[in-house]
């Protein structure tokens, strides 16, 4: 039943590598590159439209900036929990380990 089950399993995923190819030469016309650009035309916010820009020009940027605001954010975060931690009555910062 295994080596059934694992000759389905390698027929199935060498029939879905092939897939593709199948198609392309099915013949059709050339595919032209998909581009994806962000839309700069309706947004209002200064900053929004910067970090928009950035995506459509500089990738490189706009990557720092992901990098930056995100951990950013995780520190805003983090510190709302422990504010929201501390007015809940729990004390994670003087945590003792008890072991039996």
């Amino acid at each position: 039943m295994r080596k059934l089950a694992k000759k389905i399993a390698v027929m199935v995923a060498g029939f879905l590598s092939v897939v593709p190819s199948l198609a392309w030469a099915a013949g059709g016309e050339k595919v032209a590159q998909l581009i994806v650009v962000a839309d700069t035309r309706v947004l209002n916010n200064a900053f929004v439209k910067y970090i928009a820009d950035l995506y459509n020009t500089n990738t490189l940027l706009f990557a720092v900036w992901a990098v930056v605001l995100t951990a950013l954010y995780g520190t805003f975060l983090g510190f709302l929990m422990d504010f929201l931690m501390a007015r809940t009555g729990l004390d994670l910062k003087s945590r003792k380990i008890v072991e039996h």
